[in-house]
């Protein structure tokens, strides 16, 4: 358990273990939070676009615990809420996109954990990106899944495309951080933070317009 309580020193701003030592970090999560808001109140009607947006909610109040605590429990913390948007994420398209029936849906969203697994390593000698490896298999499903969907939701995989070009723009940051540290003392990791947050309020919205505009109603998550 003592583990749980280990300092964390991984990014450019922090040079200390105080509570402050990573202002910027700390405060841009904020931006989660802001643009969950505004999602919940758009979202009104798709259940699993408010669900989302609540997740969303949770990575910003995750990230801002890490980069204050900066400690393995507030790390967990930070990770967490990040998976379960992504998985959610992928049930409520191959439920409510592809017309998964529950069963299906919910196989096709646990496959996303060895997908991950066997994909990593692919990543992980990227120039600037290989920092974020575990990351990298998200835009590149999000394409995938764009290209798959493009006849058939067009508008969709549009959304989808874009939605994975913020997020190699956020990732690019992320791998960045430490690269600039010396020619800039903050860094770039909290443009991480300011790229997730306007790239998953985006995804909330591809999904629910989608949903809004289909012809297919929205199933309840106990229908199989």
């Amino acid at each position: 358990m003592d583990g749980l309580w280990r300092e964390i020193d991984g990014y450019c701003e922090r040079v200390g273990p105080q509570y402050w030592a990573e202002p910027v970090n700390a405060v841009t999560n904020l931006g989660f939070v802001l643009i969950a808001f505004f999602m919940w109140q758009r979202s009104a009607g798709v259940p699993l676009a408010r669900a989302l947006a609540v997740i969303l909610g949770l990575i910003g109040l995750g990230s801002y615990l890490f980069h204050t605590h900066a400690q393995v429990w507030a790390a967990i913390a930070d990770v967490m809420p990040i998976a379960a948007f992504i998985l959610l994420y992928l049930f409520a398209v191959n439920r409510d996109v592809w017309g998964m029936p529950l069963w299906a849906a919910l196989v096709g969203t646990v496959l996303f954990i060895p997908y991950t697994i066997v994909t990593v390593p692919l990543w992980e000698n990227l120039p600037i990106l290989g920092v974020s490896a575990g990351y990298v298999p998200v835009p590149v499903l999000i394409i995938l899944y764009a290209l798959f969907l493009w006849r058939r939701a067009p508008n969709l995989a549009r959304g989808f495309m874009t939605g994975a070009g913020i997020l190699f723009a956020s990732l690019s940051a992320r791998g960045l951080d430490e690269t600039l540290c010396a020619q800039w003392a903050i860094g770039t990791h909290f443009l991480w933070h300011i790229l997730n947050a306007i790239m998953l309020g985006w995804m909330i919205e591809v999904y629910r317009r989608y949903v809004v505009t289909s012809q297919r109603p929205v199933q309840a998550v106990s229908e199989t």
